[in-house]
């Protein structure tokens, strides 16, 4: 069965929490003898992901581990995430399932993704990026506007991180070939796209429309790994109205056979014409 987002939530904020509490030089006991009313057993199945997560809890231990408001909140609004059924189904303006995805993207170590269709979130200029938003014809434009400042904050922290996160993205030949915006805004897209793929972590591909029928006719997904393995790999697909994340590790070697089938046949960009 796939892992859905619920177990993905659980897991990446109970990771979090453990590294708040490690930063803080407390024990498991030093938590209990603080009188949360967190028990130990709690305490361990909070933050090995087995259980669903309180906002309350997820408060005040950030509130014993010294934590800012910024990252309160955040953990906080994850944790609505471990307890619904289908968390991924609700929409709000910036969705429960993608700040689990933008927790993710800001911990993995290696990147691997596809896309035929559109040039992915954290590779789009602005302008490009304010086209997209603009097909949706979002009814309230601020929040498309944040939506776009989201976007560009994710680029930041993606490309600023030390070491670098090593990034290989294959686009189809018609996520360059769309105008998407008009012909220069495409074209500052392409030079962008160019411009990223001299940076040493960076390889962005293109599979050309003469590859014909190709693996992942299927659809657009990313592969997110990390160091640590006691932290699952993870298969990212999005929909229109949330996403599902696969970890098993049958599911993720699928996937990446079929991305080292496009990567053999894909070209980089810069070669690109």
């Amino acid at each position: 069965m796939p892992v859905t987002g619920q177990r993905v939530v659980r897991r990446a904020l109970g990771r979090r929490l453990t590294r708040l509490r490690t930063a803080s030089g407390m024990s498991r006991r030093d938590v209990v003898e603080a009188r949360l009313g967190i028990s130990e057993p709690t305490l361990h199945r909070i933050e090995t992901g087995k259980v669903p997560v309180t906002g309350a809890n997820v408060r005040a231990l950030c509130w014993l581990y010294g934590a800012d408001q910024s990252i309160t909140d955040a953990l906080a609004d994850l944790a609505l995430g471990t307890s619904q059924q289908e968390w991924w189904d609700a929409s709000p303006v910036i969705p429960e399932w993608f700040k689990l995805y933008v927790g993710l993207e800001a911990s993995a170590s290696r990147m691997f993704g596809y896309d035929g269709e559109v040039v992915p979130g954290e590779l789009q200029t602005p302008e490009y990026a304010r086209a997209i938003f603009g097909a949706e014809q979002p009814a309230d434009i601020e929040i498309a506007e944040r939506h776009i400042k989201l976007r560009l904050q994710r680029q930041k922290t993606l490309f600023s991180r030390n070491p670098p996160v090593r990034l290989v993205t294959v686009l189809g030949e018609g996520a360059l070939a769309r105008p998407v915006g008009g012909e220069q805004v495409m074209k500052g897209q392409i030079e962008h796209l160019r411009r990223l793929s001299e940076e040493d972590a960076v390889d962005i591909r293109v599979l050309p429309f003469s590859v014909g029928a190709h693996a992942a006719m299927a659809g657009a997904f990313r592969i997110l790994e990390f160091d640590d393995p006691d932290d699952p790999d993870v298969v990212y697909l999005e929909s229109h109205v949330g996403a599902l994340y696969l970890e098993e590790q049958v599911e993720v070697d699928e996937y990446r056979r079929v991305f080292d089938l496009i990567n053999t046949a894909s070209v980089p960009v810069a070669e690109f014409r």
